[in-house]
């Protein structure tokens, strides 16, 4: 009763805020005063677990908070999310807290807690679930540094930025692990390694195709990451190499984008060098140091169907292939719709998990493997924009 409550509660006070949402907005950002706005998201989820019976409900989920600021030349972000795992806001991370500036339309810098500019974008799907890579620590990644966008020309974008360190861990129940990113963290069980990632560089380059049809667009890119893993646990300094390629094609609404690259892991632990502690969303898992990855994301949006404003139909796959032969390698499949009708996104996702620890798996998912199988979830989501 309790939970209902604080759902209806949450539901109302963000539907009075949004009932007048130009008043969430304050200037001008043409102005030199610029503008300050407010937005976000509340979201309900039902999921239907075929490894559990507990979850067969609908909760609340989720809320995300925006709060941006825009002038001809500074500009401003920050992102919190408030998520409910047992009770309302018992996970809630700060995702996002930099400020940029623009030298002009070809030139920025920005200074904080901010998306590491490795893939083609933050997201790398067009599903609401993210791939498996996520859970590796390469895709929708925050980590506190400084970063510069140069437009060399119209057509070819680069990226460099600084990372002295991660995002950090937020008001949840684990020890290290309370973060929106999948970081090396310090683990629950003291007998497992402590590694920390710092001294992070990452580059990155995107390059628009020439076409001569209007209805097609065309990119390709690749970024690479280096860094220093420092072991806690025994004084030592090891390093991460990655680096990914990238592209993507599509025709009109049809869209098609690939993604592949490599992970490779020197933990300087001489009794698990394979694997190493992650964490994220409040939990510890082993991952494998090294290992090649793989996404695959095909979607087609319909445009004003009937009173609907869109449909998008999507499906995805990813993988992370690992270097060591007797590791079993981990997959996550989705296919799904999102329906938007004004400020309402309703969400339907199969998902299929294999060695996942998201999707019915284990802590050894993403390292050795598990024993669970293939497991399937089906995600149902109402989500309301503010």
């Amino acid at each position: 009763m309790l939970k209902k409550t604080l759902l209806c509660t949450a539901l109302s006070m963000t539907f009075c805020m949004s009932v007048n949402a130009a008043d969430l907005s304050v200037g001008d950002p043409k102005s030199d005063l610029g503008e300050l706005s407010v937005s976000g998201f509340l979201r309900a989820k039902y999921q239907d677990k075929d490894w559990s019976s507990n979850d067969h409900k609908l909760t609340f989920d989720a809320a995300r908070i925006n709060l941006d600021y825009a002038s001809p030349h500074i500009f401003g972000h920050v992102e919190y999310r408030c998520y409910q795992f047992s009770k309302l806001c018992d996970f809630a991370p700060l995702v996002d807290s930099y400020v940029g500036y623009k030298f002009n339309e070809n030139n920025q810098v920005q200074v904080g807690l901010q998306t590491v500019p490795f893939g083609p974008a933050r997201f790398w799907e067009s599903n609401n679930y993210g791939g498996v890579v996520t859970q590796i620590g390469l895709e929708d990644v925050h980590n506190l540094g400084a970063s510069y966008k140069f437009k060399a020309t119209p057509s070819t974008t680069l990226d460099l930025a600084y990372f002295n360190r991660d995002g950090g861990s937020y008001h949840g129940s684990s020890k290290d692990s309370s973060r929106y990113t999948s970081n090396y963290v310090q683990p629950e069980d003291s007998s497992q390694t402590y590694l920390q990632e710092k001294n992070m560089w990452v580059g990155r380059i995107s390059q628009d195709l020439p076409l001569h049809d209007q209805h097609w667009k065309s990119s390709v890119g690749a970024s690479y990451w280096t860094s220093d893993i420092e072991n806690k646990t025994n004084g030592l300094e090891g390093s991460r190499k990655a680096w990914s390629v990238f592209t993507s094609i599509s025709y009109d609404q049809l869209a098609l984008s690939l993604v592949g690259g490599q992970n490779k892991i020197d933990n300087k632990d001489p009794i698990n060098p394979n694997i190493s502690v992650m964490g994220s969303f409040d939990d510890n898992y082993l991952v494998a140091n090294k290992g090649n990855f793989y996404t695959a994301d095909l979607s087609y949006k319909f445009k004003h169907v009937g009173k609907l404003d869109a449909i998008t139909l999507y499906g995805m796959y990813s993988k992370y292939q690992k270097s060591v032969s007797e590791f079993k390698d981990s997959e996550r499949n989705i296919l799904g719709m999102a329906i938007d009708y004004k400020k309402l996104t309703f969400i339907t996702e199969y998902i299929m998990g294999k060695n996942d620890f998201l999707i019915g798996g284990t802590d050894q998912s993403y390292a050795a493997g598990d024993t669970t199988g293939r497991n399937n979830l089906l995600n149902l989501q109402m989500i309301y924009h503010f």
